[in-house]
Order: structure tokens, then sequence, then C-alpha cells
């Protein structure tokens, strides 16, 4: 039987187990894959927590993860432009995930990964390197633009950092100290978190901050937004915040399209996923830890094999 990682019941980290799942079966539109990387996200921790009950529902036990890369070992009945031996990466199909032997991807949710590009970084394009994607186009991101981004220094932060710069955009990012040299490498200006990062961002951006990319939300959010009357803010941790201050939160695109569009701009220098860390499957939860500690710079990723 396949390995796998995820949790047996919500709560914290005591949940989590290695688990000895079925065979994954694909089904009509779907593609075995046998994972040789899997992307560690914060969204992992939130869903064995409960908190994302009502967007990302499960069946307990459940692996976590849900960004890979891998292999196709076989492929279901109407699926075109795959076949047996393909690298690939993609989002997860629904009740399946990513830190495991195998899994299934929906066709419609997967690429061909291009030959420049490492299995472990064509793991994070799903999920992290895709949310960024789609919250720069968005924002409609120009080379007119001033650009804030509240949590540069993780996966989603420093790929829509490296978006915009690339559309000619001005960008500051606010982070740790220790995320300096990542948000400065990426091109942007680097604002100190903390509790006066708002008074700092104001005094950095002599021309006005036009728009917000948000990682933080809460009081954080609304600090910055205080800071920057009118920008547009495009906000992945706190939607309904966002809302209030007349944004939004951002609609992903998970198609082969956009999966393909984003793993080129990697292939061909535009974006650098920064795969700070690596963990074997065996380690998965030292993996999970990094980033549910909030201390990850970069993207974390499981390497199967």
């Amino acid at each position: 039987m396949p390995l796998a990682y995820g949790f047996a019941e919500y709560g914290g980290p005591e949940t989590q187990q290695f688990l000895d799942p079925d065979f994954p079966v694909p089904g009509p539109g779907q593609l075995l894959v046998a994972v040789h990387a899997a992307g560690v996200n914060p969204a992992d921790w939130k869903v064995r927590a409960g908190t994302r009950k009502d967007t990302v529902p499960v069946t307990l036990p459940a692996v976590l993860g849900r960004e890979v890369s891998g292999v196709v070992t076989a492929v279901g009945d109407r699926v075109d432009g795959f076949a047996i031996g393909d690298a690939v990466f993609g989002a997860t199909a629904t009740g399946f995930g990513g830190y495991a032997e195998y899994t299934l991807l929906n066709a419609h949710s997967a690429a061909r990964k291009p030959e420049p590009v490492s299995f472990a970084a064509a793991a994070t394009v799903p999920v992290a390197l895709g949310t960024a994607f789609d919250i720069v186009d968005a924002l409609a991101i120009t080379d007119e633009d001033t650009v804030l981004v509240i949590g540069a220094g993780g996966g989603v932060g420093s790929a829509a950092t490296q978006l915009a710069r690339a559309r000619g955009a001005t960008v500051l990012g606010v982070a740790s100290a220790g995320k300096r040299d990542l948000v400065e490498g990426n091109g942007a200006t680097w604002i100190e978190s903390g509790d006066d990062a708002a008074d700092r961002v104001s005094g950095a951006a002599a021309s006005g901050i036009t728009a917000i990319v948000d990682l933080v939300g809460g009081a954080t959010l609304r600090a910055f937004a205080a800071a920057a009357p009118g920008a547009r803010i495009v906000s992945v941790a706190d939607p309904a915040g966002a809302a209030e201050l007349g944004g939004s939160g951002v609609e992903r695109r998970r198609t082969t399209e956009v999966f393909a569009a984003v793993a080129a701009l990697v292939a061909d220098g535009t974006v650098d996923p920064h795969v700070e860390r690596t963990f074997p499957l065996r380690e998965a939860g030292a993996a999970l830890a990094v980033v549910e500690g909030g201390h990850a710079r970069g993207k974390v990723v499981i390497t199967v094999r």
C-alpha cells in the first residue's frame, strides 16, 4: 500500500500521522501520479485545524497537501493531452492529498512539467505561484503601480513580488528582518514588519501605494489600508476584511492553461519559487511545522522520489 501523511481528526499537530490509504484509481478525467514532490502551504495546517471546513471538506482520516509534481502512471477515461510517463504537476483532486507516494489529479487542473523546471519547483506552482499569478492579474498590475506586499517573505508573497516587478511595478515588501535579503533579492524595497510598519510604508512610498497584496489579514491589513487610501486590495488571508475595505479575495484559476503559463515563467527565469528547504516524506511533520511556525522563507517542499 502507498505511504501517505495526514491527520485523523481536526486539531493541532498531535493529530498528524502516517496513513496507509488504498491505492488510488483514476476516474474519468483523472491522472494517477507517482508523486516526486509536494508543496507545503499554510492552508495545509489550517485544513487540519478545521478552520477551512466550510471551503475544504475532507473525509477523515485525510492526507495533507494540495499541490504536487510527479510522473503519470495511469490515465482515466476521457483524458486528452496526457499519457503514462508524462512529467506533470497540478492540484490534487478532491478527497486526495499531496503528502503521499501516489495521488490523483484532475486533468483540467494539471499541466506538463517543462524540462528546465525541477520537480520541486513545479510542485510550488498550483497553490503558491498560481495564487500569486491570479492576484497580480486580479489587481491588473502595470508599470504605473506601486504595490505593497504584506507577507513578502513567504511563497505567495515572494512570487507576487517577482510577478509585479516583471510588469514594471515598484514593490514594497513587508517581512521580518530574517527575510530581508529574500525580499530585496526579489527586487522590492524591504519594510520590516511590526507595530509601526504602516508608518514606515508611508515614508517609503512618496508617491503613494496603488495596490495591496495581503497575506496576513486582520488588524495588519486594516493598518496598511489606512496608510494607503484608495489602494486596490486583494487579500488571501482575509477576504471578508478586504471586502469591507473595498477590495476582495482572489478567485483561483486552477486550469491547465494558467498552470502552464506560470511554469513557463519559472522556466524562463522570470519567477524563482525559492525552494528554501526540502524534507523527505518521512519528515513531512517537520516540514509542516516549519510553515505552521511562520518561519519559512520562500517555499518548503516535501520530496517523495
